[in-house]
């Protein structure tokens, strides 16, 4: 209401009285606002907070998405259309992702069915015109042979099963029988054997070892595949034999494990694995490998591949395995293994990991700055494919001194930048931070040219168990478990050496029956073994 000067009151007391009214009304006023912004100030926070969790589900969700239906590669989307942030942004790193952007031209060629091969028996049909046709229509002169045509069709033979019989003849004296002495009844030994009771030959073992291990065939599936030839071979007595086989290869594990144990550096990666009898949720299968994916005569480093089963995921389990061990160590960011006295080497292919699932969770046209960071990785790859192209490790450091440190200089000032405008809880901003703690490692590559850029060795040398295990699905006992790390490490180290493990196998079983046991078996490893 609206107040005249006629109706205020004449004396000072009134006056007072009404300005001091007045006073208190307003302060009431703005105490009332001063809430209502309060108010409004905490709504409008606790709308972004649920804003920022609302988006975080969201790249959550659309990450889980694209793991389960989309594709599983690595590679990242096209350049074109994926710098959309802000206008200094887009300007400072579109030329670095403009270096990327690279034409490939190339000639497509015709499939051409490789030739059989050469020393497999065959069997020449001839397909002939009958006599009465090799005669001329016109003139009926004879007609002569002026070429051929071959052709080769392959045809299967299923597996055969045979019986060898073990005759061992008994001799004794006929004139100690006839004076009542003492008769002495001589007969050759038994031939060494893996299993000296059982009926499985080497071959056997072999046979029942690789189906289930090279090839992730269950017992149960192969004890099905034996009653079709009419045996019965339950899955119980082919377990027993494998754990059997493993301890006579445990010597071979352990020389190997020993061998492993000099090498300069060591990858090494872990999975789960569950067991049955085991009191606890989830036990792990760890790897650790050296050498190269392929064998490789001229490099020094022997390909070994072993698997270590633990009950639990616990630093100490690497701390045994790697007892004596001081070298590189090529692992994740797992902190397990800073337990170890290993120089830890990180791994470039987790780092940019990050970024791809940042990049895929989040919605179509805002990647950008994920893709920037992959755009700088795949700088550090270009590199190394130059540092692999060359003789020597010392060769290779030169390239990766020359060109690398570049390139990191001007990641790490991005990293840095983005830390600070990007929300350390969103995917992108985990990435982010993976990258800068991780930094000291995921650049010790740049001080020894042994060591390799990530762990990918060791994820596809696990990547065989993992495949398996989603075949036969558990394990019983924890020491079935142990003896699967002993039949899957001797058996993936084949591989990397070039052998055939069925061969090698049938190899080992007919040899470690007949050595001592203090004897070398330098001479049986991958690598020295005569080529089967």
């Amino acid at each position: 209401m609206k107040i005249l000067p006629d109706d205020l009151p004449s004396d000072i007391e009134s006056l007072k009285a009404l300005l001091l009214e007045q006073s208190l009304l307003l302060g009431e006023k703005e105490s009332s606002l001063i809430e209502q912004e309060k108010a409004l100030t905490e709504k409008d926070t606790k709308i972004a907070e649920w804003e920022s969790k609302y988006q975080l589900i969201l790249e959550q969700w659309r990450l889980a998405q694209q793991k389960q239906f989309g594709k599983a590669s690595e590679v990242s989307p096209g350049q074109g259309d994926l710098f959309d942030e802000s206008e200094s942004d887009s300007q400072e790193d579109y030329s670095d992702a403009e270096l990327d952007n690279q034409i490939v031209s190339y000639t497509r060629t015709k499939p051409k069915r490789k030739s059989l091969p050469k020393d497999l028996p065959r069997d020449t049909v001839v397909v002939d015109l009958p006599e009465s046709d090799k005669t001329c229509a016109g003139c009926q002169t004879p007609l002569h042979r002026i070429g051929e045509d071959t052709s080769e069709k392959l045809e299967f033979l299923p597996a055969q099963l045979k019986v060898i019989e073990t005759v061992r003849p008994k001799y004794a004296c006929r004139q100690c029988e006839k004076t009542e002495t003492k008769t002495t009844i001589k007969q050759a030994p038994m031939p060494a054997s893996i299993i000296p009771k059982g009926i499985a030959t080497p071959s056997l073992l072999s046979q029942v070892i690789t189906g289930k291990f090279q090839y992730s065939l269950p017992l149960y599936r192969q004890e099905t595949m034996f009653k079709q030839y009419g045996i019965e071979l339950s899955r119980q007595t082919m377990s027993d034999w494998m754990q059997k086989c493993s301890a006579a290869l445990q010597p071979l594990y352990d020389r190997l494990h020993t061998i492993l144990l000099e090498q300069p550096v060591i990858q090494a990666d872990e999975t789960t694995l569950n067991v049955i009898k085991e009191a606890r949720s989830s036990c792990y299968m760890w790897l650790y490998c050296t050498g190269k994916d392929r064998p490789d005569k001229q490099s020094p480093i022997p390909n070994i591949v072993l698997y270590d089963f633990q009950p639990t995921r616990s630093a100490q389990c690497a701390i045994d395995f790697l007892r004596g061990f001081d070298g590189y160590l090529n692992v994740d960011g797992y902190s397990a293994y800073k337990s170890t006295k290993a120089t830890l080497a990180g791994c470039w292919a987790h780092a940019r990991r990050k970024f791809i699932e940042a990049e895929k969770g989040m919605a179509k046209g805002k990647s950008g700055k994920a893709t920037v960071a992959i755009n700088h990785i795949k700088k550090l790859y270009a590199v190394e494919t130059l540092a692999k192209q060359q003789e020597t490790a010392e060769e290779a450091l030169r390239i990766r001194q020359e060109k690398a440190p570049a390139i990191l200089e001007k990641y790490k000032a991005w990293l840095e930048k983005s830390a600070q405008q990007v929300p350390p809880k969103t995917l992108l901003g985990k990435a982010i931070r993976y990258n800068l703690n991780q930094w000291d490692k995921l650049t010790i590559y740049l001080t020894d040219g042994r060591i390799n850029i990530d762990n990918n060795r060791a994820e596809r040398a696990i990547k065989p168990f993992v495949i398996g295990r989603k075949n036969w699905l558990f394990a019983n006992t924890g020491n079935g478990a142990k003896s699967s790390a002993i039949l899957y490490s001797v058996i993936e180290t084949a591989k990397a050496n070039g052998l055939i493990p069925y061969d090698y196998l049938v190899t080992l079983f007919e040899s470690l029956p007949k050595r001592q046991a203090n004897e070398s078996l330098d001479d049986l490893l991958p690598w020295n073994i005569k080529r089967i």
